[in-house]
């Protein structure tokens, strides 16, 4: 590691003012600060900075994605080789290898892109290279189906980062988490690439691997079918553990709990937010169950779709979520609540959770506010 660091430290006027490579300056020190934490620490009053920066956190949140990311590899594979009927004779290898080369390419191209549009702004702004798409790099890819095209891919991803971060001043600045902003715009611009029967299940042989399948194939989600007023044949271990048509990272609860004991254990992740949301969402399927309103249990409705990654790794994004503590309770509940209120009332959208976290993030600064007001309420009351 010396030898990098006295690399790094050779090469640096390169890339400094009036440097050969001055045009790379931004590209330069994302890569430096990626790779190394400052060495100093500073206080000033009661505040105390450690060499635990932003690009630390979000390669937590990183790491704590890469269950969800590997089996939704396995399971793009694993749903290829089942509609096939070739699945007994797969092996565990040959399956998640087609999955891994199904989904890599929708992973790099995110990167690519994203990244790129950041080092590029960056740069013409003069600044330093933000890090907040680190985790929306990785949530992006995840929250779409196999066969979303690359080139749409790509338009969500330069749409979400230019007109949701960067002109609100990039990361820290931003209202809408920039992966639901991708999500919606895909939805909206393309809805029959994002829903429906024909986009779960990806049906192309890659170098050699997997099957093609018919060009009539269909495969709905639970969640589908119920919109189509069918049940989903599915069972309840298939639910949790995720062996289910879906978005890439969102079918395994399994796979998103061990992401979501990560992401608490380490403190990244807001318990009040992620414990609301799931609160919202039981009550209100609850609700919906008692007055006859929903054909599927109240727990089918938290362990399908994209409900428990939201609420993991979505709905705790602390830029876009409500910040005070009592606030993240009302923003949490909100959100859970809103995801199954659209999935019931609105068969035509049967997803529901990126809406609510779009919706929740567009009310989070007011329940602040709300929440602010209440307390300097209170204390004037006191000095009274």
């Amino acid at each position: 590691m010396s030898a990098l660091r006295n690399y790094l430290n050779k090469i640096r006027p390169s890339f400094q003012e009036g440097g050969k490579l001055h045009v790379f300056r931004s590209v330069f020190d994302g890569l430096e600060t990626f790779l190394y934490v400052p060495n100093n620490t500073s206080q000033s009053g009661v505040n105390i900075h450690d060499s635990i920066d932003s690009k630390r956190i979000m390669s937590f949140v990183v790491i704590a994605m890469l269950p969800a990311l590997l089996f939704g590899m396995y399971n793009v594979g694993y749903q290829n080789y089942a509609a096939a009927g070739t699945l007994a004779d797969a092996s565990f290898t040959s399956i998640f290898l087609f999955g891994f080369l199904a989904v890599l390419p929708k992973v790099l191209v995110s990167y690519i892109i994203g990244l790129g549009i950041e080092f590029a702004w960056a740069q013409w702004k003069g600044e330093e290279i933000q890090e907040g798409y680190l985790v929306s790099g990785m949530i992006i890819p995840l929250i779409v189906p196999v066969n979303c095209p690359l080139w749409m891919l790509v338009l969500a991803i330069a749409f979400s980062v230019i007109f949701c971060k960067e002109i609100f001043g990039g990361t820290g600045m931003n209202i809408f988490n920039v992966a639901v902003a991708a999500r919606m715009f895909l939805f909206l611009s393309y809805p029959s690439q994002m829903t429906g029967d024909k986009v779960w299940v990806a049906t192309e042989q890659i170098l050699g691997l997997g099957n093609t399948l018919p060009d009539g194939f269909t495969a709905a989600t639970p969640l589908s079918q119920i919109g189509q007023g069918t049940m989903p044949d599915t069972n309840i271990m298939d639910m949790v553990i995720g062996l289910i048509p879906g978005s890439i990272g969102e079918t395994s609860v399994i796979a998103i709990a061990i992401g979501a004991v990560l992401l608490l254990w380490t403190k990244i992740a807001s318990w009040r937010t992620m414990a609301s949301v799931f609160a919202g969402g039981i009550v209100m399927a609850l609700l919906f169950s008692a007055l006859d309103m929903t054909p599927i249990a109240w727990h089918e409705h938290i362990f399908l779709g994209g409900f428990c990654f939201g609420a993991v790794f979505m709905a705790t994004d602390p830029v876009t979520s409500a910040r005070t503590e009592s606030g993240k309770y009302f923003y949490g509940f909100f959100i859970g609540a809103m995801a199954v209120i659209v999935r019931v009332m609105n068969p035509g959208y049967p997803e529901g959770m990126m809406l609510a976290i779009f919706f929740g993030n567009m009310f989070a600064p007011l329940i602040d506010y709300c929440v602010v007001q209440r307390n300097i309420a209170k204390r004037a009351n006191r000095v009274k």
